[in-house]
């Protein structure tokens, strides 16, 4: 079996469970870049300018959870450029945030004090999800601050606009989820992974909130 290498962008701590399903196992190898050196990544650096730490043409899949709205809004189309940059023409990006929509009719209907869900940091509010997780913030990282945001149609439209071949894009219950294919990427080698866990939409033949492929 031919191993590949899934990039885990902003992976935090080495800790399994955040590495979503599909790249969990054989033949997946993961490889962490996060800009936090205390969390001993493998390779310490920023989304925006891997360098020659990550080499043109060298990862098969990107893994990306909850990390691009930490960027400011120009600095968005810079990471997605990087992303394609060091994947293989037959890769693909997985990448995740919070839907700035779905969060403004939580807050309309609930509040932006009221707690959304609970996660290992503790109570996430609708402040929390717009503005960055307002504890970690207070203890010092400052990293952890939101910059900027995205609906459906933005996080379709900078993934197209950075050359993507391909674009789906899914909602979840406050998040969006965005499949992002290379030119040589085909969905059905995708398909099998994928179809096993919530975000199976995305590889569905009719996939919800799917964006219009683009060339």
């Amino acid at each position: 079996m031919t191993r590949r290498t899934v990039l885990n962008i902003g992976s935090g701590p080495a800790r399994p469970e955040k590495l979503h399903a599909a790249f969990r196992g054989l033949p997946w190898r993961e490889v962490r870049l996060d800009i936090d050196p205390a969390v001993l990544p493998d390779i310490v650096g920023s989304m925006t300018d891997m360098g020659s730490a990550v080499p043109d043409a060298s990862i098969d899949a990107i893994w990306s959870s909850h990390n691009v709205e930490h960027l400011a809004a120009h600095e968005v189309p810079v990471a997605f450029a990087e992303f394609r940059r060091v994947l293989k023409d037959d890769g693909f990006a997985l990448v995740t945030c919070p839907d700035v929509e779905a969060i403004a009719a939580f807050v309309l209907k609930k509040g932006i004090d009221a707690v959304a869900y609970q996660s290992p940091a503790g109570p996430v509010t609708a402040l929390d999800m717009l503005f960055g997780h307002g504890a970690s913030i207070a203890a010092g990282h400052g990293f952890m601050a939101h910059r900027t945001g995205f609906t459906v149609e933005r996080l379709a439209r900078v993934a197209l606009e950075a050359h993507f071949a391909e674009v789906r894009v899914v909602k979840g219950r406050l998040d969006l989820w965005a499949l992002c294919l290379m030119p040589a990427c085909r969905i059905e080698t995708i398909a099998p992974a994928l179809s096993r866990t919530p975000q199976a939409d995305l590889v569905a033949e009719a996939p919800v909130m799917a964006v219009p492929i683009s060339a």
